[in-house]
C-alpha cells in the first residue's frame, strides 16, 4: 500500500508541472497552451502511452517534474506516433541532463518500433551550469540531431511544431525534421536570441524579427507551414500525418476475450517479500486471454515458467521467474527464447529474480555454480541475439546477473516497465553480509540499497520506461504489442534502388 501511495504522490507532483506561478506566466503572459492541452489538440484521444512520467524526480540537482518534457505514444488519424513535447512551465523549458536522456530514449523507442515522430518544441536551451553533463559526450545533446538524421535515412517520418522558443541547439530540431510548422507570435527559431545580438553588435531586435514565424516561412524557408494559432498548428500536423504512406487494417470489432480472473487482483499479488517467490502462474493467469497458457517444458527447470499465450489476440511467448534461475531453468529459457525467435513471436519477460547469488560453500556447489554460470551465459546470448520484439516488466526483484538473462535494461528490450513494489539493484537490501566485513558497513550498505533499489529511484533516473500499476499491466502490454505491430503497415520502408545499366 505504501508503494501505491508513493505512486499517487509522484503522479500528483508531475501533473502540477512547474507550479502555479509558472503555469500562470506560461498561459497569461506568454499566451501559450499547456503541454497536456497541446496533446489533446494533437492526438485522437487521451488514451496514449506516456513514457517515464516520473523521470527527473529525486535527482541530486533537484526535482525536474517529468524531466521537463512529456514523451509517449499516441494515435494521430489512427496512426501510432511517438511525441516529445517540452513543458516550458518546468524551469522555463531549460534542458537538464535528464531532459536530454528522456528525449534520446524517445528517439530510440521510435527507431526500434519504426514510429513517426512529432516534436512539440518549446525549449530555452541547455542549463549551462550542468553543460558538462549535457554537451560533450556521445549520448548527450548532440545525439538528438544524429538520431534525427539516422531516422530520416530509415524512412521514419519526423514532424516539428515550433510552439515556443527554439534557442541554441533546440533550433536544429525543426530544421532537421521532414516538415515543420510554426505558430505566429509564439514560435521562434534562432541560435542566439535578442540579448546575445545586443551583446555582440549593440543592435536591438525583436524575437519576431530575428526568428519569428513570418521570417522563417517567408524568407529563410526553415519551416513549411505558418499557423496563426496553436489550434491551427496541430490541425496542420494532423494533416501532415494523414499523408504518410501507411495502409492500416480495418478495425476489428471482434470482442476481446478477458482473463477468467480479474486484473484488479494483481495489486494484491505484487510480491512484498523478496526472500521467496509465489507461483507466477497466479500473475500470468490475470494477463492472458481466457487465462489460457500453453506451457513449454513444464516438468524441467521449474523455477522458470515459459510458454505461449495471447494478449488481446496478439500471440506472445512468456518467460517468467518462478524462483532461482538454476542451470536447468537457464537452459530451458535459452531454448524457449530461440524458439520464439525462430517463429517471430514477441517475448514478454516477467522479472522477479532471486535476491542474492548462491553461496559457494563446497566443491560440489562450486561445480554446480560453474554449470549454472555457463547456462546463464547461453541464455543471455539467446536473449541478446533474438531479433523479435521484447517487453520486460519487473514485478518484484531485479538483481544481479539473473536480471540480464531476463532481458534487463542493458539487453535493450523494446519497452521496460516496473511495478511500484519493484526493486532494482545489484543485490537486494538485507543481503550484503557475505560481501562486507563489519556490522557498521553492513548497515550502511543495506541502507543505501534500501533507498537506491526503489522503483521510484530507478524511474527518476530513467532506467526504465515508467512505473505502472499492476492492474494496468495487461492494458499496457496490449498497447505495446499494437505499437510494435504497426511497422508492418508502412508501405515505404525500403527505397527501390535504380538498377545498374550496362552499356
Amino acid at each position: 500500500m505504501s508503494c501505491f501511495v508513493r505512486y499517487l504522490e509522484h503522479k500528483e507532483k508531475v501533473m502540477k508541472g512547474g507550479g502555479e506561478n509558472a503555469i500562470a506566466r506560461h498561459t497569461q503572459r506568454n499566451r501559450k497552451v499547456l503541454v497536456r492541452d497541446r496533446l489533446r489538440m494533437l492526438l485522437d484521444d487521451e488514451d496514449y502511452l506516456e513514457l517515464s512520467p516520473f523521470a527527473g524526480l529525486g535527482l541530486p540537482y533537484g526535482d525536474i517534474p517529468a524531466a521537463g518534457c512529456l514523451t509517449g505514444i499516441g494515435q494521430i488519424n489512427g496512426l501510432w506516433c511517438m511525441f516529445c513535447a517540452n513543458d516550458a512551465t518546468v524551469k522555463g523549458g531549460t534542458a537538464y541532463p535528464i531532459t536530454v536522456k528522456k528525449q534520446l530514449r524517445a528517439q530510440v523507442v521510435a527507431m526500434q518500433n519504426r514510429l513517426p515522430f512529432v516534436y512539440l518544441v518549446d525549449s530555452g536551451g541547455a542549463f549551462l551550469p550542468l553543460q558538462s553533463e549535457i554537451f560533450p559526450d556521445k549520448n548527450h545533446g548532440g545525439r538528438t540531431f544524429y538520431n534525427e538524421a539516422v531516422m530520416s535515412a530509415m524512412k521514419i517520418p519526423q514532424v516539428s511544431v515550433v510552439c515556443g522558443s527554439c534557442t541554441a541547439g533546440g533550433a536544429y530540431v525543426p530544421t532537421m525534421s521532414e516538415e515543420a510548422v510554426i505558430v505566429h507570435r509564439i514560435g521562434t527559431i534562432f541560435l542566439g536570441g535578442p540579448p546575445l545580438v545586443k551583446a555582440a553588435t549593440g543592435e536591438e531586435v525583436s524575437p519576431e524579427d530575428l526568428g519569428g514565424a513570418r521570417l522563417h516561412s517567408e524568407v529563410s524557408g526553415c519551416v513549411d507551414h505558418f499557423a496563426t494559432t496553436e489550434k491551427e498548428a496541430y490541425e496542420h500536423t494532423r494533416n501532415i500525418i494523414s499523408t504518410l504512406n501507411y495502409e492500416l487494417p480495418e478495425e476489428d470489432d471482434t470482442p476481446v476475450e478477458e482473463p477468467l480472473y480479474s486484473t484488479d487482483d494483481l495489486m494484491g499479488l505484487a510480491p512484498r517479500c523478496y526472500n521467496h517467490s509465489m507461483d507466477v502462474r497466479l500473475i500470468v493467469s490475470r494477463l492472458t486471454d481466457g487465462s489460457r497458457f500453453q506451457e513449454f517444458k513444464a516438468r524441467y527447470g521449474t523455477t522458470l515458467l515459459t510458454g505461449f499465450a495471447r494478449i488481446e489476440g496478439h500471440q506472445i511467448g512468456i518467460v517468467a521467474n518462478n524462483g532461482e534461475l538454476t542451470y536447468e531453468a537457464s537452459l530451458k529459457g535459452s531454448h524457449f527464447v530461440q524458439l520464439c525467435d525462430q517463429r517471430d513471436i514477441p517475448l514478454i519477460f516477467l522479472q522477479n529474480t532471486a535476491p542474492e547469488p548462491a553461496h559457494t560453500l563446497s566443491q560440489t556447489k562450486a561445480e554446480s555454480n560453474t554449470n549454472r554460470l555457463k547456462a546463464q551465459g547461453s541464455m543471455m546470448s539467446a536473449v541478446a541475439c533474438a531479433s523479435v520484439p521484447k517487453i520486460t516488466v519487473v514485478i518484484g526483484g531485479c538483481h544481479g546477473g539473473d536480471s540480464y538473462a531476463m532481458c534487463g535494461r542493458a539487453f535493450d528490450p523494446n519497452f521496460l516497465f516496473l511495478w511500484p513494489n519493484a526493486r532494482v539493484s545489484i543485490l537486494a537490501p538485507g543481503h550484503s553480509e557475505a560481501f562486507v566485513q563489519t556490522e557498521e558497513e553492513i548497515t550502511q550498505i543495506n541502507e543505501m540499497l534500501e533507498e537506491e533499489s526503489s522503483a521510484f529511484f530507478s524511474t527518476g533516473r530513467l532506467w526504465d520506461d515508467g512505473v505502472i500499476l499492476p492492474q494496468d499491466t495487461r492494458k499496457v502490454l496490449s498497447k505495446c504489442l499494437k505499437i510494435i505491430k504497426q511497422q508492418e503497415y508502412q508501405l515505404s520502408r525500403e527505397k527501390m534502388r535504380t538498377p545498374f545499366l550496362r552499356m
